[in-house]
């Protein structure tokens, strides 16, 4: 039997209670730290209490107090070592090269980067390893989204293979304290054939082109395409699916709908994972059509994702929400800025299109601060949900300071945030001290299954890596205090052994 949304609530609110010590909602804080992330944000317009949230710049606020001086000190060099590129690029290059095909030599470059990158970004090699990491994270005041590390899949076996993982690391939540995982979260290009995906959304595009152009397997669902979207590319009208492809299709849709009713039952909410722009069409049209399904009765447990980075980000969540609203579908998304700017930039390029992506970084985050401000008005009416997941330190406190003025109370399921594990640290602890709920990305799998994504991770969050100023800054900052503090212990010792004697 599924459990009630309100008692899940009740139950979370308890949990988070007796977990973490009671924090104030606005931190004050006066001492200036020289961090150009900080300078060069968008202006955000706050009022005068608003403007005290997430500020880092007084020597009190210590965001780490609650982390081990090892484990800050780890994560300390391995800041250090991904902030200089010829680091990044040196591993990069060995983790591709022909060196990994040596026995000896990659036992030795994987053993190098379990402890080292893998470590920092990753929650361990199995489900029992990941949950360690989670309860760790739980003990500090956090929450955890489990994500095994499973690549693009090929054919309906690996599919298959791939839904059982993901159900397996949905059932493994049962095992851990109440709450503490808060979403569950999958990838459909692994439980639906890749190319399968890419014929779907070329069928799609050609639809939203054409109206009178039928596709008899299609269900009713929520808009995901809008004028503004790229078409770039289905140049053609593309064949109908065959037989075959129709029934994989249903398959891979069934998996999702499998997958959703195990999250529906324990009441723990899906996110399902954005890609490249070319097989997204094929990715929201069966995330919407899970969301018609499971969403209902005011109860967001599907989750799509919109990426800010796009130029239609905002048109397409408009449309899905104020259809959400007429059609009683409750819409949950996650909002991120985008993980393939350099490929998406590339494949318009070699077709002779204008990128998809917002020209400029700025564009980026006033897009992202945008969508968020509009899906935090949708939460305060009830009628929507949002998980920001953003490593940006000025749309978390754009989005907190809405958020209060909102009166969306800080206890609620429907506005939560999240960052990747090992990445904006400090605004993870800050959000957390400041009430709010906060979650770590954790992926999980063998070192050589999760390569692909550590690479992917390097490549295309090179300049936020390397930027991650303010994380060390403030774990610099906590260490030479607990050094500070361990020193002025020592002398005072020393003078009650003297005064004894």
């Amino acid at each position: 039997m599924a459990i009630t949304r309100a008692s899940s609530n009740l139950l979370c609110r308890l949990a988070r209670s007796l977990n973490t010590s009671a924090s104030p909602p606005i931190i004050n804080l006066s001492e200036k730290l020289d961090h150009p992330l900080i300078q060069n944000q968008p202006n955000i317009t706050t009022s005068s209490s608003q403007s005290m949230l997430l500020n880092f710049y007084d020597s009190h606020e210590r965001p780490f107090s609650t982390v081990s001086s090892s484990r800050l000190l780890r994560s300390l060099l391995n800041l250090e070592l991904v902030a200089i590129d010829p680091v990044v690029d040196f591993g990069m290059w060995v983790m591709k090269s022909r060196m990994v095909e040596s026995p000896v030599l990659k036992e030795l470059v994987l053993g190098v980067i379990k402890h080292t990158f893998y470590e920092h970004f990753c929650a361990g090699e199995s489900v029992e390893e990941a949950s360690s990491t989670l309860r760790r994270l739980w003990d500090n005041g956090l929450r955890g989204i489990l994500d095994y590390g499973l690549e693009d899949a090929v054919d309906n076996e690996a599919c298959d293979r791939n839904l059982d993982e993901f159900l397996n690391t949905v059932e493994s939540s049962k095992l851990l304290p109440p709450c503490s995982v808060s979403y569950a979260c999958a990838k459909i290009t692994a439980i639906c054939p890749i190319a399968l995906l890419k014929r779907v959304s070329d069928l799609l595009r050609w639809e939203h082109k054409d109206p009178l152009f039928n596709l008899p397997w299609k269900m009713d669902t929520l808009p995901f395409l809008s004028n503004s979207s790229p078409f770039y590319h289905t140049l053609n009208r593309p064949d109908p699916l065959t037989s075959q492809e129709e029934q994989d299709l249903q398959q891979a849709q069934q998996r999702l709908m499998t997958l959703s009713q195990k999250c529906f039952d324990m009441n723990l909410p899906l996110l399902v994972d954005a890609e490249y722009t070319l097989v997204q069409p094929a990715i929201d049209y069966l995330t919407y059509s899970a969301m018609d399904r499971f969403n209902r009765d005011n109860n967001p447990i599907v989750f799509g994702t919109i990426q800010a980075y796009l130029k239609d980000a905002r048109e397409r969540i408009v449309m899905a929400t104020e259809a959400g609203e007429k059609n009683g579908i409750a819409v949950g998304l996650k909002l991120v800025r985008g993980a393939y700017l350099s490929s998406e930039i590339k494949l318009a390029s070699s077709l002779g299109f204008a990128s998809p992506i917002h020209g400029t970084i700025e564009e980026t985050h006033s897009c992202y601060n945008d969508c968020a401000l509009f899906m935090l008005e949708k939460v305060a009416r009830g009628s929507a949900a949002v998980l920001l997941a953003t490593h940006n330190l000025e749309s978390g406190r754009a989005a907190a300071s809405k958020a209060q003025a909102l009166g969306i109370g800080k206890e609620s399921q429907r506005l939560q945030f999240a960052q990747l594990k090992g990445m904006a640290e400090g605004l993870s602890f800050g959000l957390r001290n400041a009430g709010f709920q906060v979650s770590k990305y954790l992926p999980y799998g063998p070192v050589e299954k999760v390569m692909p994504y550590l690479l992917r991770r390097a490549e295309e969050n090179r300049g936020l890596l390397s930027a991650s100023t303010l994380d060390r800054q403030l774990m610099r900052r906590e260490l030479v205090r607990r050094i500070k503090a361990a020193v002025m212990e020592g002398e005072v010792d020393k003078m009650r052994t003297s005064i004894n004697h």
